[in-house]
């Protein structure tokens, strides 16, 4: 749970099918001069059959594009904005003032870091979030666990406290300014999504859906059975094990500090979404 596998990062990977290049050649050759035999065997003396009308392939209607589900107001000074590959000196700036600086040193990954927020944010609600793509160093220390050998394996709460100063400084953040940054900033927000292969689709409304799926996520008050069937630890309860990687974070992290983090995510969707009954269409790209 603590560390992504290999497969973990490249749930893509498929194997390549083998290839035998003689095999196809000597096959061609035996249809093509099976296929000329029986042609002059069957059709000697014989009138040529009309040849069927071919039909036309039906035309493909293109399918217009999802509508907004959570629009956000236009950004301040979206004229000024850096590129996206030239962005991270502003959001290191902007993070470092809204956190603290030693904060920022001490829990942020400082490259890439729109690119990392976004491929995250999009990767919780599936059943794993590679490590090596998120724009947060790791909780220090290794995973806390009670009971071994014939004793059942569960998370001590002492591994709850790992987690303390993340929830500090989460919570020292005000949501207003968090949220003021990442409105300012969306175009690039959107950038990086659509780089990931969303060209159609709305990065606001994925995150909504990354929030909502955290909320989700069950506070379990009693001890959380671990097994270890290869090196990583797994939770020992199947319905636990394939939820998606946001609530598994969540879970790890002890139900009082879920709560906490949960009430900071409410207030940042409050600024975020809107209801779906008044969510417009998609708004046309700017030229």
């Amino acid at each position: 749970m603590e560390q992504p596998s290999l497969e973990e990062d490249r749930p893509y990977a498929r194997p390549e099918p083998p290839s035998f290049p003689w095999v196809e050649a000597v096959l061609a050759i035996v249809l093509t001069a099976g296929t000329i035999y029986l042609f002059y065997y069957f059709q000697a003396g014989r009138e040529p059959s009309p040849v069927p009308a071919v039909k036309k392939p039906t035309a493909t209607v293109p399918q217009a594009p999802p509508a907004v589900r959570n629009p956000l107001p236009a950004p301040d000074g979206d004229a000024n904005l850096p590129t996206l590959a030239n962005s991270d000196s502003m959001m290191r700036e902007a993070l470092a003032a809204l956190l603290g600086r030693k904060a920022f040193d001490d829990f942020v990954v400082p490259d890439r870091l729109i690119p990392r927020i976004v491929a995250t944010i999009d990767n919780l609600p599936h059943r794993t979030a590679p490590r090596r793509l998120m724009p947060l160093n790791p909780v220090s220390g290794p995973l806390i666990t009670a009971g071994s050998g014939s004793v059942e394996m569960t998370l001590d709460p002492q591994n709850y406290r790992r987690y303390a100063p993340y929830i500090r400084v989460m919570e020292a953040v005000p949501a207003s300014a968090l949220v003021k940054i990442y409105i300012d900033t969306y175009p690039l927000f959107q950038r990086a999504y659509e780089e990931l292969g969303y060209k159609e689709m709305y990065f606001n409304d994925r995150l909504v859906v990354a929030i909502d799926d955290m909320l989700e996520a069950p506070e379990i008050r009693d001890p959380v059975k671990l097994a270890r069937p290869k090196v990583f630890y797994e939770f020992a309860d199947p319905d636990l094990e394939t939820r998606s990687a946001g609530q598994k974070i969540l879970i790890r992290m002890g139900p009082e500090n879920a709560q906490r983090v949960k009430a900071k995510l409410r207030e940042i969707r409050q600024a975020l979404a809107q209801p779906q009954s008044s969510a417009p269409e998609r708004p046309a790209k700017k030229k």
